[in-house]
Order: structure tokens, then sequence, then C-alpha cells
């Protein structure tokens, strides 16, 4: 499944950008994490942008809890099945073990900085980052991974493609999860950033380690036909 024909997880031509991208996006985790640790307030731009959204009507509310749906177990599980079972049929295996590992390292390192930073919101219910977004966006950066690489993009037309999918869906799960006060803007910043930092590196990692269990194959090979 991971032999040397098979396409990359992290195209060639975004390592350049992404991992620069990946490096900033963990600062801003960090820093937010440090300001925010420990409280229970919203910040000033948090307040900010929960007065712009306050008072969205029914239609607004079903369609944040619909978005909501998608972050829970249930709906992740669905979309992340469906997603894996996708990148096996277009016979991309690298892309659908970066599906599954880097979406659930994506979810795990946002439920570990929850205890970590001790944000709360509605008393003891921990916020930051927000694991809804993170998620999204992870699920969001791993797919255009893949059709960056099916597509044939360059550097800059993959990289545009990847930012705007992660931006989309982590706008629109953040959006969702302000709007239904599960979280602070800033969370959902915070797990836009962790998903941005965490799948370039897992991609990577799934490469690296896959081109390496092709080398041990090929020289396994190599030793057997002497």
């Amino acid at each position: 499944m991971t032999g040397r024909s098979a396409p990359a997880a992290l195209p060639p031509p975004l390592r350049v950008w992404l991992g620069p991208a990946a490096v900033l996006a963990a600062l801003v985790v960090a820093v937010l994490g440090v300001l925010y640790a420990d409280d229970s307030r919203p910040g000033t731009a948090d307040a900010r942008i929960w007065a712009a959204v306050d008072g969205v009507g029914p239609r607004w509310r079903h369609i944040a809890l619909a978005m909501d749906f998608l972050g829970e177990p249930v709906g992740a599980a669905t979309l992340v099945v469906a997603t894996v079972t996708g990148c096996l049929l277009l016979r991309r295996p690298r892309a659908a073990v970066l599906v599954l590992v880097g979406v659930c390292l994506t979810v795990g390192t946002a439920t570990l900085l929850k205890s970590l930073v001790g944000r709360t919101i509605h008393g003891e219910n921990l916020s930051y980052p927000s694991g809804h977004t993170a998620f999204a966006t992870a699920l969001a950066l791993a797919v255009a991974l893949l059709a960056t690489g099916r597509l044939g993009l360059g550097r800059t037309a993959g990289t545009s493609l990847v930012l705007a999918a992660a931006l989309v869906a982590g706008t629109a799960m953040g959006w969702a999860q302000v709007v239904l006060g599960a979280h602070y803007p800033t969370d959902a910043l915070g797990g836009w950033c962790t998903a941005l930092a965490v799948i370039p590196a897992t991609a990577w990692l799934v490469d690296r380690t896959a081109d390496r269990l092709v080398g041990r194959t090929a020289d396994a090979g190599r030793r057997e036909r002497r």
C-alpha cells in the first residue's frame, strides 16, 4: 500500500510553504494558550465577535447545530470513514493513513491542550482549543492535500487550495461553535491553528515512514536475489 508508486501524502511542491505555516500556527497556539491559561472570561476580541453574532435567527442556529453534529463522535466517525474509503478507492493509501492518523492526532492534541491550558467556559467546561474546529480543519487539510496531488497543482496553486480549504472549514465550524456558545472565538482560532500545525507534520511523517519501509523492502529483495 505504501510502495514507491504510492503518491505522497504531502506533495513536494507544498513543503516549502506549509512547513513554515505549521511552525507559525504552533506558535499561535502556544501564545494563545499562555494568554488564556486558567481563564474563564472572554477576551476583548472574543467579546466583540460574540456581540456581532449574537441573536442569529433559528435558521442559522439549525445550520450551526448541523455543523456541530459533524464534529461529534458519530458525525466525525462517519466523515472519516467515508473519506478514508474514498482515498482507498482512488488508490491513495498514504492519503488514507493521513486522514486516519492525522485527524486522530489533531483531536488528541486539542484534547491534551485543553487540560494543559485550563481555560473554561460555562463553569468547568474546558474550551481551549476547540476540538470541533480542529477536527473540521484537519479533515479539510487532508482532503485538500489529496486534491492537490491528484490535480498535479504547483506550489502556489496547491498552497492556495490547501489554505483556502482549511480557512473555509475552520471558519464554518468555528462560527457554529461561537453561535452555539460552546467556545470563545479565540478557542476556534486555536483549534484551526492546531490542525494547521499537526496535519503537515503528520503528512511528512507518513511519507518518511513509507519511504523507509519501501527502502527496506527493496534492500531485502536485493539480498534475496544474491
